[in-house]
């Protein structure tokens, strides 16, 4: 088994043997490297050693995959004497093609804009309470004025409810709703109602009487012709 060791260039930090084990032909090596470590170093540390493309490394460690950062913090993971680091390659997309990662399409990932209160809001959903993608999708496309208007829904519906007005409630929902909705038409553009637009002007493929009086005249006429 091939033994490489990483220098501390004069640092006293505790150093512990984990043994590397590269899927693939390549021979198991020990390498020694600090107890405490960020995960982004180490990539870097078996990338160089391996000669292996740092962004198509999978590092997995006591059974799970080992990610650089989180909310945009660096990972530090803790090492002990013995552990084994599975390193696993990607292979390379076919030149010319470009073939995305069916996974990380299909997740929910938040724009590198993002606050950092959000950031860590996601972490706390995604990681600790497993909620799906489609749920934080839904989450993190609202503003913070419509989350406001959610929770003061919730507030004042018991009150409703207590004073009887629960069905007034929810048609008041559903017109506040339809008006906020509504938009802006911009100048010269025609309402969906021709009752609002300028001299009662119709919207194409409009049905009313005079277009069935005009269809029921062109009939008469199409058959007269006929005969």
């Amino acid at each position: 088994m091939e033994e490489i060791v990483e220098e501390t260039n004069g640092n006293h930090e505790k150093m512990v043997e984990i043994t590397v084990k590269t899927i693939g032909p390549a021979r198991p090596s020990c390498i020694h490297v600090p107890s405490s470590i960020r995960v982004l170093d180490l990539r870097k540390l078996v990338a160089g050693r391996n000669r292996l493309p740092v962004e198509n490394l999978k590092l997995i460690l006591r059974g799970k995959v080992l990610h650089d950062r989180e909310d945009a913090d660096d990972i530090f993971i803790q090492l002990n004497d013995g552990d084994s680091l599975i390193v696993a390659v990607k292979p390379k997309a076919p030149v010319g093609l470009n073939i995305d990662d069916d996974d990380e399409d299909l997740k929910f990932q938040l724009p590198q804009s993002t606050s950092r209160w959000k950031k860590k809001l996601y972490s706390f959903l995604h990681n600790r309470l497993k909620l799906p993608d489609i749920l934080l999708m839904a989450i993190f496309s609202l503003s913070l004025k419509a989350w406001a208007l959610i929770i003061l829904w919730f507030i004042l519906a018991p009150v409703a409810h207590k004073w009887e007005l629960g069905p007034l409630y929810i048609l008041g929902t559903g017109f506040g709703l339809i008006f906020l909705n509504l938009g802006r038409r911009q100048p010269g553009d025609v309402s969906a109602y021709s009752i609002f637009n300028e001299d009662f002007q119709e919207l194409p493929g409009t049905l009313n009487a005079d277009a069935i009086d005009r269809d029921i005249r062109a009939d008469t006429k199409n058959k007269v012709i006929q005969m």
